[in-house]
């Protein structure tokens, strides 16, 4: 996509210029023929400083935005005066400089859509294909209303999704640092001790061993932070490379706990995105082009391009859904009912609210899995490193009462 410089002239005669942003000059010509503009130049812009208003915009900021923005539209003002009052009441700098972009690009000549598209970091290509399809089909408050409803429902579920991965990294985390905390500090107080008692050579072997374990972690410390570093920098690397993200991806939902969870995830993303994309009006071969790019999964994306193809080559949604196997067997059968009763969004949308439903309850039964495990582990490992310093103490403590 490039901005072109246009002007054109209305059926009254009157000079309209603007900045619109399309694929090429045709393309700005056909859609001024559409808005009744006969158009007399057109100039691809050149290229400025452009500040990027991606970071900085709570979700929470965009539903309350669109809500507003809905209820503005449906009692009749106009589209510039809604952005204009939004923009001047947004707490949000980043996004208040954002919306001025957006009315100025409007009053420019440009869509609504296509003032959104100068803003990719706040209003994603879902966002706006739902905007488009609104203005396209004179419905906007509707889809606004449903656009804010799917953002709550999209940050409900990333929400459970950190709250399944939080605590089981924060254990481990903690877990690491007392272990570190006991082997630095806290074991070698203790061999010193027995140093003093003049018992070490005759240390139980649990003692002995957790001891050299102690040493042994103290010397390599060094080695230790640099290969957890790297690591962490390799694994990074290797995620950011097609090839890398695509493993991951495969092994996130092959995962024996995680696994299922991710695939249910992975099924309520779809079937919302979906459902509400075609409840909107947009084209299914559009719409699936969009629910791959946010899917979120590299192995689901390949799926559902894979489904957009056969769909493009005349066959029904199902067979190529049933073919890949990334959805349970299921959702496919309930969506080929719906496709097959020309109720598809409604079945998809049905199929969200019950997998967001499964999603809960994965995720409460995750955590009360992970819960005792983790705290046995943790336990065992303090419990182990206790036992093996206290036992020589009540050796010693013994021999003194028996003398």
């Amino acid at each position: 996509m490039a901005e072109f410089v246009w002007e054109a002239r209305s059926r009254t005669g009157e000079t309209r210029k603007g900045v619109m942003e399309a694929e090429n000059e045709e393309a700005v010509n056909t859609r001024l023929r559409q808005q009744q503009l006969a158009p007399v130049k057109v100039k691809k812009k050149a290229k400025e400083f452009n500040i990027n208003f991606g970071s900085g915009v709570d979700p929470k900021e965009i539903v309350q935005f669109v809500r507003q923005f809905a209820t503005m539209i449906d009692a009749g003002l106009p589209l510039v005066q809604c952005l204009d009052i939004l923009s001047s009441q947004t707490p949000n700098k980043i996004f208040a400089t954002a919306l001025k972009d957006i009315k100025q690009t409007v009053e420019g000549g440009s869509t609504f859509s296509d003032a959104l598209r100068r803003h990719p970091k706040i209003f994603d290509e879902l966002f706006v294909n739902l905007v488009q399809a609104g203005e396209l089909g004179g419905i906007l408050d509707t889809i606004l209303n449903r656009l804010a409803t799917y953002i709550e429902k999209r940050v409900k579920l990333a929400r459970q999704v950190r709250g399944a991965m939080t605590y089981p990294i924060a254990v481990v985390i903690i877990a690491g640092g007392v272990m570190s905390v006991l082997m630095i500090f806290v074991i070698p107080s203790f061999e010193n001790m027995f140093k003093d008692f003049g018992s070490k050579d005759g240390l139980p072997k649990i003692t002995q061993l957790v001891i050299a374990f102690s040493k042994a972690f103290i010397g390599n410390l060094p080695w230790i932070v640099l290969s957890v570093i790297a690591t962490v920098i390799g694994v990074t690397q290797i995620y950011k490379r097609p090839a890398g993200k695509k493993f991951f991806h495969k092994l996130f939902l092959a995962a024996p706990i995680f696994g299922p969870l991710f695939q249910k995830i992975a099924v309520a993303r779809f079937t919302r995105t979906l459902g509400t994309l075609l409840a909107s009006g947009v084209p299914i071969m559009d719409a699936l082009e969009v629910v791959a790019k946010t899917s979120g999964n590299v192995i689901v994306e390949e799926g559902i391009l894979y489904v957009r193809a056969k769909i493009a080559e005349g066959k029904n949604m199902m067979e190529p859904l049933t073919e890949k196997k990334i959805f349970p067997s299921m959702v496919v059968q309930m969506l080929g009912v719906g496709e097959q009763t020309g109720a598809l969004d409604t079945m998809l949308n049905k199929v969200a609210d019950f997998y967001e439903e499964e999603v809960d309850v994965a995720v409460a039964a995750l955590t009360s899995l992970l819960e005792p495990i983790m705290m046995v582990l943790i336990g065992g490992m303090v419990g182990v490193v206790m036992v093996a310093m206290y036992l020589p103490i009540f050796s010693i403590a013994g021999k003194i009462k028996a003398d």
